[in-house]
């Protein structure tokens, strides 16, 4: 049987598949059931500088925050003062899900509020929850800055410096690995991959899905939306397995794909673009946990049938860096798709 096992943010997991954040890794019977059917490490839900700071910010925080990376949140968002689980208790949880499984476990902390020299150093109190959750026993950080620039004065080298300024201060309280969570709204998104990594960051995970408000024409009222991912909806999976197969190589940090995996092909797909773990949060919420070793058993008949020895072996082996026709991940595939119209 192939070898399975990989490694992220320099831990050794038994498998690539990761379950994201979403509300199933609020049960402890849930985590152990993930590792029974093969997950390689679990990334908790987000605990977010809202909830520890214990501000309501009202509509800017829902205009502003909610996708993939708080899926928990699924077709409602509470409001802050409702949240059930506070701080201590995010840091309880991490306890017993270190004593529940052996398994990695991945903390996940969600904010906005960059350095000292741009904010309020009042505000940034959330910050040393980082610490805290190493305490706890969290394996490793998934640290996401969520933010969405408005302000059409405010330049972009702005918005890249509130990331990096961000990860070094997070960096400089723990010893644990940190994976940053990103969107793909960057004008060279290399360069800030770049950034990031030469900044400490460990990994980096390939994409965030900024929520989409609409609007209500009864009421006029912001209705919000939160859809979980589907498989017909390619274009989720295409943009990191995209850029993923760009990065790969050209980085110093672990890739992680955390968009659109629903099946085996997607998850081989992600393994083959670069990415050292692919992480699930709609496939389970939609089909169960039990779709998790579902997906590992086809990977594995898969890499059996093409005569791949190991994960490590097929990572990055269709990335830009070890295909014939590079161009094929740039704009010649554009062209050709517009050519042909398909």
């Amino acid at each position: 049987m192939p070898d399975f096992s990989t490694t992220y943010l320099g831990l050794k997991l038994c498998s690539p598949l990761v379950p994201s954040a979403s509300p199933l890794s609020r049960s402890l019977d849930n985590l152990k059931r993930m590792e029974e059917v093969g997950a390689g490490a679990v990334v908790l839900y987000s605990l977010f500088e809202e909830q520890i700071n214990a501000e309501s910010h009202a509509l800017d925080y829902f205009l502003t925050r909610g996708t993939e990376t708080y899926p928990e949140a699924l077709s409602y968002f509470p409001e802050a003062s409702a949240y059930r689980l506070t701080p201590e208790l995010y840091l309880e949880h991490i306890r017993r899900a270190k004593a529940a499984v052996s398994i990695p476990i991945i903390a996940s902390l969600n904010g906005v509020s960059a350095g000292p020299s741009r904010r309020n150093p009042a505000q940034l109190d959330w910050i040393k929850y980082a610490a805290l959750m190493e305490q706890a026993g969290a394996d490793a950080l998934e640290l996401n800055l969520y933010y969405v620039p408005t302000d059409p004065d405010q330049r972009g080298d702005a918005v890249e410096d509130m990331y990096a300024d961000l990860l070094i201060e997070v960096q400089s309280t723990i010893s644990i690995p940190v994976a940053m969570k990103l969107s793909p709204f960057f004008s060279s998104l290399p360069n800030m991959a770049q950034r990031l990594a030469r900044c400490g960051a460990s990994g980096l995970v390939l994409f965030n899905r900024f929520y989409q408000p609409d609007i209500e024409l009864d009421t006029l009222d912001v209705v919000p939306h939160l859809n979980l991912t589907t498989p017909e909806e390619h274009q989720a999976l295409r943009v990191p397995l995209r850029w993923i197969a760009l990065l790969y190589g050209r980085v110093e940090a672990d890739l992680a794909l955390s968009s659109g995996v629903h099946t085996s092909e997607d998850a081989l797909k992600g393994v083959l673009a670069g990415a050292k773990v692919v992480m699930l949060a709609s496939a389970l919420l939609m089909h169960g946990i039990s779709r998790l070793g579902e997906i590992r058993t086809r990977m594995l008949h898969w890499m059996d049938a093409h005569e791949y020895d190991s994960i490590s072996q097929m990572c990055g082996s269709v990335s830009q860096k070890s295909v014939a026709f590079p161009a094929a991940f740039e704009r010649a595939s554009y062209l050709k798709a517009v050519g042909t119209g398909h």
